[in-house]
């Protein structure tokens, strides 16, 4: 067991394996990119510091307590929110709207810790689209409507919504023989997330030639993807005996992991081409903001969320 920290062994073992090939990375782009700087070793060394990052808030969110888990969750969607909110650029006279969005979060992550799914389900797709709407009408203010329906709603939806469904899952009910299940349910999904990222890039560098969208995201291609789901299929299988599930399902899961988080990727680049910003933000120095780092699982966790809830617990 890892000192402090409560995971159960069999994911004590994979978090030790990858604090090793994390390390040993570590010593093999950091001295390169000095001694060969490239765009490659640079774009190398910062994923390698990147999964360092998602490590240690892995570590820290879901090693001490349920608590803390959620507390982590929301402070991630509390941050991501803001960047998002920062970079639209809404006018003074909505500052008690946005206000209203930011108290939305904690209240949602709040229902999610209770583990009452209905009120989670419907809080935020239906209640705050009422509120915000009530809100901006208080104001008086039609010529921001739109900006703030579409705008404020769809940044809670892609950063809040979606990111809660990841604590959630530790309040999803186990039998004696599977109380460990939560666990390893929310290991799979951000490991094979994270690790997508890794396999698209290297797939893509190494034998990328069909652009996909390249308006988009110029460094997206065909082999990329098809890397990264094949990638993701593999450590599926590696993870195949932490499941609760058939190894057919956790296949097929690997996959739709894969598939999601590539669209979650899309859809952020998408909005920062929009925006002409390179990074939401800065908050993580030389690697971009939390929704740069959250991307990918802002839309895996839905599709994994989903999936193995009509599949054990429907």
């Amino acid at each position: 067991m890892i000192p402090f920290l409560i995971f159960p062994n069999e994911i004590t073992f994979l978090l030790i394996c990858y604090f090793f090939a994390l390390l040993f990375f570590t010593l093999i782009f950091v001295p390169l990119n000095k001694l060969k700087p490239s765009n490659l070793t640079k774009n190398l060394k910062e994923r390698v510091f990147s999964w360092w990052i998602i490590f240690i808030c892995y570590l820290i969110f879901l090693g001490i307590n349920k608590e803390i888990s959620f507390i982590g969750f929301c402070l991630c969607s509390f941050i991501a929110h803001r960047e998002l909110i920062s970079n639209l650029s809404f006018p003074i006279e909505s500052r008690r709207i946005v206000l209203w969005s930011y108290l939305a979060i904690p209240v949602q992550y709040y229902i999610a810790y209770t583990g009452k799914l209905i009120p989670f389900l419907v809080f935020l797709p239906l209640g705050m689209l009422f509120l915000i709407s009530l809100r901006n009408i208080l104001e008086d203010k039609p010529e921001f409507s739109l900006k703030v329906f579409t705008e404020l709603y769809w940044s809670l939806m892609l950063t809040t919504f979606t990111i809660s469904h990841i604590p959630y899952i530790l309040n999803l009910p186990t039998s004696p023989a599977e109380q460990n299940a939560p666990q390893a349910l929310i290991f799979f999904l951000i490991f094979i997330t994270a690790s997508n990222d890794i396999f698209q890039y290297t797939f893509g560098k190494l034998f990328g030639r069909k652009k996909v969208f390249p308006q988009t995201s110029p460094n997206k291609t065909l082999a990329g993807i098809i890397g990264g789901v094949v990638g993701s299929l593999a450590l599926a299988y590696l993870f195949k005996d932490i499941m609760p599930l058939s190894l057919k399902q956790t296949l097929l899961l690997g996959a739709i992991i894969s598939l999601s988080g590539f669209l979650g990727d899309m859809n952020i680049s998408s909005l920062k081409r929009n925006l002409n910003v390179k990074d939401m933000s800065n908050f993580i120095p030389g690697h971009g903001g939390v929704l740069d780092r959250l991307d990918s699982l802002c839309f895996s966790s839905i599709a994994f969320f989903y999936t193995i809830y009509s599949w054990i617990y429907a």
